[in-house]
């Protein structure tokens, strides 16, 4: 076989200054294993790339994890001695030979003869399904790489993944103000928080804001705190979160939603440092080190006037680009494993993940672990840990985890890559915020028990649309619309409990336990 050609910059991890670009190889990523520890252990197939086969079976060769010395074979008694074999394919492709013991499958069809992945295919995931207790996932990989899986606390080895980590590592100490894009759910506070970790600002506060949570006409009371008497409801001097921050980092999600009087404030701040209190004639200076994080496109709301160019000129003093889940599905695996762990422990169920029968059936069956590689998470790591929460959590006590109807639906089935497989299932459209029934949206919002963003999940809109939906209707208000003697005497009612708090008043948990704050009352299940 031809060896395999030069991989083009677009499949190349950009190497740190003075270092050599390096190129992707193909690779074999554990995603699924009896025994949970495996998961997330690595193969390179580089031998490929000088036009030589990989065998892989049983019992050789070692799958190491990332940054790690030492690994071991397969292991699974069930997965044939006899080897599937992995050789160059044309234009960057890899072939498949399952050889004589036709254990291998992709998207529940065995693999009866030799099959060629495209490196299109290679590149987007194709997960192998051995003896149905084992899946890997072919993908490419850098072959460099010598982080550790759960590096900056963030849990994954792909090239996206490596690419963000670095990028932290880069501007962590530098007092530069940083943009962070990506997607919903795709976990750009948790870049936030591992810029502040390692930056000199670490031992002082680090500051949340959700732009999209806070009332428009609140936002600037709420950034930069409000003088008694500024406006109606401001009964004694407000601090804002600007001045939580001083010293530290502020973080602000959303950053596209925020009001056009709130930009130009932000704008001042990052120009000179000084923040106006709401009511206030003179300034005072703040050190804050502001991250912005959007998934909104800012350059086109700049278009439509909606977002100020200086502001983003200012706030993109470095970007970083969060990777969608469905661009490094090698992840999916060991992030579904990392959120089950937790919640079995909370359970008291960890000893699923290890099991003392070797020849017992996977907790985490084949079938169901492909169509998780398989789906495209449109809510991202959000969603997957959901969807974790609720197979484990629906699947306490048994000896395997089920899809309820529920997660049947919302996980769609995966397209086979072969010939006489079933035909790709549509990708789920982006429904508008208008053609939801009131009814459906107090409904989800209820069954999501008043968490927005998992009900935006669920009804595929963003979550500031269920804000919008809820200033022009009529069946649910806001946090912000609630009276003090009303909230005052749920507050006794329910004994502090928040969570009832929120079932009987029905508004947003984050939004009640502001005002909750506000008021100085204190809550139990905060």
């Amino acid at each position: 076989m031809p060896p395999l050609p030069d991989i083009s910059t677009a499949n190349a991890l950009p190497g740190r200054e003075g270092e050599p670009t390096p190129v992707l190889v193909p690779a074999l990523t554990i995603a699924s294993h009896p025994v949970s520890r495996r998961v997330g252990e690595r193969l390179l197939l580089s031998a490929l790339a000088s036009g030589r086969a990989v065998e892989v079976s049983r019992n050789e060769p070692f799958f190491l994890r990332p940054g790690q010395a030492l690994g071991a074979h397969l292991s699974d008694p069930c997965v044939s001695r006899r080897p599937l074999v992995f050789s160059p394919g044309a234009d960057g492709g890899v072939r498949v030979d399952p050889g004589p013991s036709r254990q291998t499958a992709v998207a529940g069809r065995t693999l009866e003869a030799p099959w060629e992945f495209s490196a299109e295919q290679v590149a987007a995931g194709v997960p192998l399904e051995l003896a149905g207790r084992v899946v890997l996932m072919l993908h490419q990989a850098d072959p460099t790489m010598r982080d550790a899986a759960e590096a900056l606390g963030m849990v994954g080895t792909s090239v996206g993944l490596q690419r963000v980590r670095r990028l932290v590592e880069q501007v962590a100490d530098l007092d530069v103000p940083v943009l962070i894009r990506g997607e919903t759910g795709s976990g750009k506070e948790l870049i936030a928080r591992a810029l502040h970790a390692r930056s000199p600002r670490k031992d002082k506060p680090f500051v949340s804001v959700n732009l999209g949570a806070i009332p428009r006409e609140l936002a600037a009371a709420e950034l930069f705190g409000a003088r008694k008497g500024a406006f109606t409801g401001a009964v004694r001097d407000q601090e804002g979160f600007m001045q939580a921050a001083h010293g530290g980092t502020l973080f602000l999600d959303e950053v596209g939603e925020a009001p056009p009087e709130v930009q130009v404030m932000l704008l001042r701040v990052l120009e000179t440092g000084e923040v106006f209190r709401v009511g206030d004639r003179a300034p005072f200076s703040v050190d804050v080190r502001l991250v912005a994080a959007t998934d909104a496109a800012l350059e086109q709301r700049i278009q439509d006037g909606r977002f100020k160019a200086p502001l983003l000129h200012r706030l993109a003093g470095f970007s970083i680009r969060v990777p969608p889940l469905r661009e490094r599905r090698e992840d999916i695996g060991p992030l579904f494993h990392h959120f089950a762990r937790k919640e079995l422990e909370t359970l008291g169920e960890a000893r699923r993940l290890e099991p003392e029968d070797a020849l017992a059936e996977p907790w985490l069956p084949v079938a169901l672990a492909v169509r998780l590689l398989g789906h495209d998470w449109p809510g991202n790591i959000r969603q997957l840990r959901n969807v974790a929460r609720q197979l484990v959590i629906g699947g306490r006590g048994r000896a395997r985890l089920e899809m309820d109807a529920q997660l049947e639906q919302e996980l769609a089935p995966v397209a086979s890559v072969l010939p006489g497989g079933p035909a790709p299932a549509a990708p789920s459209p982006r429904r508008k915020p208008a053609d939801i029934p009131e009814e459906e949206l107090l409904a989800t919002l209820r069954a999501c028990e008043w968490d927005f963003q998992a009900a935006a999940d669920r009804l595929g809109i963003h979550r500031t649309s269920i804000y919008h939906r809820i200033e022009r209707g009529t069946l649910l208000r806001t946090a912000g619309e609630l009276g003090v003697e009303e909230l005052t005497r749920c507050h006794r009612e329910c004994g502090g409990d928040l969570d009832a708090m929120v079932r009987r008043l029905e508004v947003s948990r984050r939004a009640l336990g502001r005002r909750l704050k506000e008021l100085g009352l204190r809550s139990t299940s905060e």
